[in-house]
């Protein structure tokens, strides 16, 4: 809050380790510009996935950064092409990012704005060593000669889209599986594993500001699909609570259904982020991974 011009990182060894600094992100980080108008551009950079480490080494606590988030549910913004007035109006961004690419952006704009906002950033550990955790460095120069150039394009995306090629309008796919974070390798694995061509996997990338415009593109394109929230996390944690209201809203415009249409796939509700026991943890993963793929429809709400 010192020096807004500068691009300052503050790393916690695990997620769950900001819990002590919560006071921090009360009294200051969320809520500094609506009390005093005082605007940072602090990231905060908090390991989060599911590892099968303990319920101490887990969660980075997710839903508490997106409860104190300020924007409203129930009301789509103005979605202008630069979006700058619906980062402007909310009170910080929190985002889950999975390429090096996609981190890169992010931290870019971060600083390359001309105002400031907080940016929480979700940053599975695994990742750094993920084999399929990659891109091309078109995404970063678009130097012509490099893998994607023209394709990828060197920008920071909200959500990435099905990987397979899809065209602006895909009748035959019968679920869209939307996720944020490192489970959509281990879905995109079991996708191959299984063969299901039917299945449209896209990666929520920033969580907050909620991207309705391109969540209502992917709607679009697959309008026959059944819609799932996937997630590692317990039902009672993570993004379903916060994803839920908004993905309705963005439904509801184009008469897509109501709340028994959003499915849920995730662990069960939890008084622990995680299980300690690395069996338990396997299984549980296993299990959903296996359950948003599964060739039968899906029970409202799991």
């Amino acid at each position: 809050m010192e020096n807004p011009n500068s691009l300052v990182l503050w790393e916690a060894q695990f997620g769950d380790f900001s819990n002590g600094a919560q006071v921090i992100f009360d009294q200051f980080l969320s809520s500094g510009e609506s009390k005093w108008l005082r605007q940072t551009g602090l990231v905060v950079c908090l390991p989060h996935g599911y590892d099968g480490q303990g319920p101490e080494h887990s969660s980075a606590r997710l839903e508490r950064f997106l409860q104190m988030s300020d924007d409203n549910p129930y009301v789509i913004p103005e979605m202008d092409p630069t979006l700058r007035k619906q980062i402007q109006q909310c009170n910080w961004q929190v985002v889950n990012v999975t390429t090096p690419a996609n981190y890169f952006h992010v931290l870019r704009r971060q600083i390359h704005r001309d105002f400031r906002k907080p940016l929480i950033v979700m940053s599975p550990k695994n990742l750094l060593r993920h084999k399929d955790c990659k891109s091309n460095l078109s995404e970063f120069d678009d130097l012509a000669g490099h893998p994607g150039f023209d394709k990828q394009g060197t920008r920071f995306k909200r959500l990435i889209k099905d990987q397979n090629n899809h065209k602006d309008l895909e009748e035959g796919i019968n679920r869209l599986v939307l996720c944020s974070g490192k489970v959509y390798y281990e879905l995109d694995e079991e996708r191959r594993k299984s063969e299901r061509t039917d299945v449209a996997i896209c990666r929520v990338e920033q969580l907050c500001p909620f991207p309705y415009d391109l969540i209502q593109r992917e709607l679009k394109r697959y309008p026959n699909a059944e819609i799932v929230w996937c997630q590692e996390e317990p039902m009672n944690m993570g993004a379903y609570s916060y994803i839920n209201p908004r993905l309705l809203t963005a439904m509801k415009v184009l008469g897509r259904g109501g709340i028994e249409d959003i499915k849920y796939v995730g662990r069960a509700p939890s008084a622990a982020t995680a299980t300690g026991f690395y069996s338990v943890h396997v299984q549980e993963q296993t299990e959903l991974v296996q359950k948003a793929l599964q060739r039968d429809p899906l029970n409202y709400p799991f």
